[in-house]
């Protein structure tokens, strides 16, 4: 079985990421385990860098929730309109349903770090001169967002993480860090 994995708006679309073993992917999806390795995977890469951890926001990993069931009916990865998450980033990835941990999922927008030009201001941010190449990398590490809440909604064939921020990030001529 081919394993795949998608992240919204990025042009990386296979990582390279090693899918976890079966038994080691049955986390309890929407359990406080998820949101601790979840938070965690993201605070990781900000401590790296020296910017303060993210806390965890129940209302924003809510929205985050809320917004599952669209993707899964969809069967891809669409933003939701930003009239619908006002104050709110969003970053988005799917793969196959039980593959990855939330630390790999976490890691597959990590990854994009290697395109990231750091100290620039937003959108001039990537290496590829394609700002949605790193787009949920800089979200990731934007020094001004101090919350973030997300969810991994299953489906059929796939799982879909969806992570909401906030303050927003990525905002023109600004320093993700």
């Amino acid at each position: 079985m081919m394993r795949k994995v998608l992240m919204a708006c990025g042009a990386l679309l296979l990582c390279g990421l090693a899918p976890v073993p079966a038994q080691s992917a049955n986390f309890s999806y929407g359990s406080g385990v998820t949101a601790a390795k979840l938070l965690a995977a993201h605070n990781r890469e900000r401590a790296r860098l020296g910017i303060p951890p993210l806390r965890w926001d129940p209302a924003l990993a809510a929205a985050a929730a809320s917004y599952g069931p669209t993707l899964a009916r969809l069967g891809g990865l669409r933003h939701s309109a930003r009239a619908d998450r006002l104050g709110q980033r969003e970053n988005l990835w799917m793969g196959t349903r039980g593959a990855y941990s939330p630390e790999q999922m976490v890691g597959n927008w990590i990854a994009e770090k290697a395109y990231y030009r750091s100290g620039m201001p937003f959108p001039d941010v990537s290496r590829t001169g394609n700002w949605a190449d790193v787009a949920h990398y800089t979200q990731v590490v934007w020094s001004g967002t101090t919350h973030v809440g997300c969810a991994i909604y299953p489906s059929d064939n796939w799982d879909y993480l969806i992570c909401r921020y906030s303050p927003p990030g990525n905002i023109d001529g600004r320093r993700a860090a």
